[in-house]
């Protein structure tokens, strides 16, 4: 604390500094310093810690897109085959007929002696 007392407020020098910055490490007096999530800074910290961040311009990358048009293909041959399956497959097992050979065939079996 002694350090501190000698210390004068870098802004204006005719004043006893209060506080040191933890940022830059300057001492600052009761009007240079304020409060920002539980820590004391001072102007020019605080304005560098709340300045807004230069965003980039958000761009879908080509690898993204490739997958994206890799997924869709992959769906779309996935549902192509399912259907060619459906189409090759008999009648009888889309109208659930199937069942009615086998019990016939079994019928005739136990009546023929």
């Amino acid at each position: 604390m002694a350090v501190l007392r000698q210390q004068r407020c870098r802004n204006h020098l005719e004043r006893e500094a209060v506080a040191r910055c933890p940022s830059c490490g300057n001492f600052f007096c009761r009007e240079c310093i304020t409060e920002h999530d539980e820590r004391i800074l001072c102007a020019a910290c605080l304005k560098q810690l709340t300045a807004p961040k230069e965003r980039r311009r958000n761009r879908v990358p080509v690898g993204r897109m490739f997958g994206v048009l890799c997924g869709i293909l992959v769906g779309w041959i996935y549902f192509y085959l399912i259907a060619r399956v459906l189409v090759a497959t008999p009648t009888k097992y889309h109208e659930g007929t199937v069942w009615r050979d086998a019990v016939e065939d079994e019928v005739e079996k136990q009546q023929s002696p």
